[in-house]
């Protein structure tokens, strides 16, 4: 069967592969891919090496020499050996409602409650229509990136 990705490292790719393998701090998943990568360049020998082959090499499935191959040929010589950049989720809360919500803490509790609890206070931010519905763990790790109390009579 004919390779339908072939994979021909520059000398300057085949030398970043070959110090990520020589360094050894690489993330597992970023060395795995390097010596894929150098075991696959058809390069220095002339000749393909199949996927079974190179995957008898690395210890992995064919199939993971075969993707690595693919997003070498499509993506590029970075994306196949680190991936793709996994961006983290926008934040929930802009810096002026986590303001209001942090303010809102630090006044005194409503009426037959001893201090601010966080259901109570994701509750009444939400009543108060300042920010959309938000849940109590949202409401703890934004209080717990200041110094605030809750409305405690002692801060310790």
């Amino acid at each position: 069967m004919r390779k339908q990705y072939h994979v021909s490292l520059t000398p300057e790719q085949r030398a970043d592969a070959t110090a990520v393998l020589r360094r050894g701090k690489a993330a597992a998943l970023t060395a795995r891919h390097a010596r894929i990568l150098l075991e696959a360049d058809a390069a220095p020998r002339r000749r393909v090496r199949s996927d079974r082959q190179v995957a008898e090499l690395c210890g992995v499935s064919v199939r993971t020499v075969a993707r690595v191959r693919e997003r070498f040929a499509r993506d590029g010589f970075a994306v196949a050996l680190h991936g793709r950049p996994h961006p983290g989720s926008a934040p929930k809360l802009d810096s002026a409602q986590e303001a209001r919500l942090i303010a809102l803490a630090c006044t005194a509790p409503p009426e037959g409650h001893a201090r601010w609890s966080v259901r109570l206070l994701a509750a009444r931010v939400v009543e108060l229509a300042e920010v959309p519905p938000i849940s109590r763990e949202l409401v703890r790790t934004t209080l717990k990136k200041t110094a605030s109390s809750r409305g405690g009579a002692s801060a310790g």
